[in-house]
């Protein structure tokens, strides 16, 4: 028993006098690390991050000449098509986003009408940078968002008709740009699909129906 035992001891001796830089890396590093707490602009930030991936690469899967496209049928008469349904998302996140920056609104951007956004942008990549720069001023505009000014009720009258629903300060649009990015990003789901393009979030996921053909 004891001879085990000693041999037991020397094996693990000679295992760490072997490697055991592995080891001590490690617990260097996790005692390096520094522990970041979470603020209220990297939680939204997070949020904004995986809308942008599954928004950007969805506007870039569908070709050009189909950015045109539009479902047939009465239940879509309409509908924009796919073009402005990109557009209209830029559009809005740039108005929103604006807004929280408290700067004034681009030209072309609009919280009137159908907000397609600017009339000249028509060709594909003009419309997925107009959604890429609008992603880029969403990160700056949250960036600014603090425990300290993120309810504060915001003076610019383009937004004073949220006010009854509490979503007229910093925290209320950051958070209404991201449910309206997460209610068009379904409807180009819809259109990428029935043009036979499965999204690129949801590539290599499980199957959500395994029973299905």
């Amino acid at each position: 028993m004891l001879q085990r035992l000693h041999r037991s001891a020397i094996a693990i001796t000679l295992a760490l006098l072997t490697c055991p830089g592995a080891a001590i890396s490690q617990q260097a590093q996790t005692a390096a690390r520094p522990k970041v707490s979470p603020t209220v602009a990297s939680t939204l930030d997070t949020q904004l991050r995986l809308r942008e991936k599954a928004l950007v690469t969805a506007a870039e899967a569908m070709p050009a000449d189909k950015y045109a496209f539009v479902p047939d049928g009465d239940a879509f008469k309409g509908s924009r098509t796919f073009a402005l349904e990109v557009k209209h998302l830029a559009t809005l996140n740039f108005a929103f986003y604006s807004t929280i920056l408290g700067q004034a609104l681009p030209a072309g951007v609009s919280y009137e009408g159908a907000m397609n956004g600017p009339e000249n942008l028509q060709t594909k990549d003009q419309i997925v940078q107009f959604l890429k720069d609008s992603f880029a001023l969403g990160h700056k505009a949250i960036a600014t968002i603090t425990w300290g000014n993120a309810l504060t009720p915001l003076n610019d009258p383009n937004v004073q008709f949220l006010q009854s629903y509490s979503l007229n300060t910093r925290l209320g649009l950051a958070n209404l740009a991201c449910a309206h990015a997460t209610d068009h990003y379904g409807q180009m789901v819809v259109y990428l699909r029935m043009n036979g393009i499965t999204p690129p979030a949801s590539v290599g996921s499980p199957p959500a129906n395994p029973h299905s053909r």
